[in-house]
Formats: structure tokens, sequence, C-alpha cells
């Protein structure tokens, strides 16, 4: 998604030129800045609306993504882009392993979306195939989604952890085998007393299916099996082709129906006012 930019025009001001002409030169241009800025915030405006009503459940950090840049009184233009912002350049941004920029893109243009970080290092870790993402199941396996259609960090975290696909140190580190163990859980349940302890698996363990394929039974993806003798067996996290998007959103189009000029010429008259004192 590309950034909006807006930049002031002189128009529509003729109720307001008696006033202008009494405000000095820097005192015009800092309301020139705050009319464009109310303006930048009405179309971000604009862009989280249309954001809640074409998709399912969108996420706060996808729906917060747009940012105003603001304008000064020493560059009369303000910009909304989903991305970081330094020194009026843009960059990529947001959360770890996610750009908002990327995720948006790909619904606004079409096309194919970009590997996720967890993505990446499950291909490097040579267990996601090439040509294949992920996807959460139809029914998400408990505790692994944040009730918006994503996975959750700390589980992802955890799943890769546990597959050995981390590159990194600390507590993002690899699992050990007795961490391993621990999440396993291997307990005895029973009359401890009378000496009858039956063993059981409370825990779970986590493993990779790559379909028929490779000889498996399962549909490919990452798997979980707990209870005895690994009786219950869910999906964890789907390998699907790499899908191609079609394009659902046009953020200018929502941004020009939004009538950003005609609010621009309000604030404009407010701004001007206010500056002046009347």
């Amino acid at each position: 998604m590309a950034g909006l930019s807006l930049s002031v025009r002189t128009e529509n001001l003729r109720s307001v030129l008696d006033v202008l002409e009494k405000l000095s030169g820097p005192q015009a241009r800092a309301a020139y800045a705050k009319a464009l800025t109310d303006t930048g915030f009405e179309a971000r405006r604009a862009q989280q609306k249309a954001l809640r009503s074409s998709f399912d459940r969108v996420t706060p950090f996808i729906e917060r993504s747009p940012k105003v840049f603001a304008a000064t009184p020493d560059n009369l233009s303000v910009a909304i882009a989903p991305t970081l912002h330094t020194d009026r350049v843009f960059q990529r941004g947001g959360k770890v392993g996610v750009d908002p920029q990327q995720v948006l893109q790909s619904q606004e243009y079409g096309g194919r979306r970009a590997d996720k970080r967890s993505e990446v290092a499950l291909r490097k870790a040579g267990i996601l195939p090439t040509g294949f993402q992920t996807a959460i199941p139809r029914d998400p396996y408990p505790g692994s989604d944040d009730g918006r259609g994503n996975m959750r960090g700390a589980f992802v975290a955890q799943l890769i952890s546990y597959l050995q696909a981390s590159s990194e140190q600390g507590y993002r580190a690899n699992m050990s085998d007795k961490r391993k163990a621990k999440l396993r859980n291997q307990q005895g349940i029973g009359n401890i007393k009378a000496k009858k302890v039956y063993k059981t698996t409370l825990g779970k363990r986590f493993f990779v299916s790559l379909g028929r394929l490779r000889g498996h039974h399962l549909a490919p993806g990452i798997w979980a099996a707990s209870g005895t003798h690994d009786v219950e067996v869910k999906p964890v996290l789907m390998f699907v082709r790499r899908p191609t998007y079609q394009p659902r959103i046009d953020m200018d189009r929502i941004a020009q129906q939004a009538g950003l000029q005609e609010y621009l010429d309000r604030r404009l008259r407010f701004r001007i006012r206010e500056a002046a004192g009347v």
C-alpha cells in the first residue's frame, strides 16, 4: 500500500481571506500545517473503517497500521501509510516478523504475499516445503490462535523452538530434550498409598507430516499428539500451496470518496480563524 500524500491548496478560502491577510507568514504556515494534519487523521479514519468492513476479524495491529505523518510549517504535506517512518523516509514497519505494508499490498494489488518470519524459519530448517506457506486449521489447535484467525506469537515461538527451527539464542533458542520431556509431561495417576499408579500422558508432542507424497497418512503440516499412547491427534499448522490473492481493497479510492478536499477546506478556515483569534 503506497503512502497517501496531501498538500495544502488555498482554494475555497474567500470567506477568510481578510483574516488570512492579517496573519504573518509563519502564523499562516502553522495554520496550514494543522489543517493538513487534521485531514490526515480524517483519511486514516476512513481507511480504518474500510479495513473493518473489508476483512473478517481484522486484527488491531493491521487496523492501527495506517500512520499519520504530520505536516509542519516547513513541510506543508501530510502522509498516511502503513509503515514506520523516520525523517519522512518510509521504512519497513511493524512488529517482529510482520510488515503491515506487505500485508495490505497483497490485499490491495493482489498477487502473492511474502513469507512470514516463521515460514522462513521453517523453510530454512527443511520443514516447510518449497512453494508452500502455512495456514491455521479451520478448528484451531487449543491455545494457538488469537481469536482473529492468526497464530499467537508466543505459541509460534514455542513451536519453532520445539521443532529445532530457531536460529536465535536465549529464550528463543531451540528447545532442549529436557524441556521437551517436561512439555510431554509423563505423569502417574491413581492411589499412590495403595501403590496403584497408572502411567498416562497429560502433555503433548509436536511432529511434522509431509503428506502422502512422503508416505505419511496425515495432511502436510505440523500436528500435535496427546493422551495415552498419543490417542488424540490434532492439526496445529497446515502446509498449503502458496496462494494468490485477488485485489480486495483500494485505499486511494477510499481516501478520494472521503471528500478530503472539502474536509481540508473546512479545517483550513477553522485553523486560520483560530490562529487569528477570531
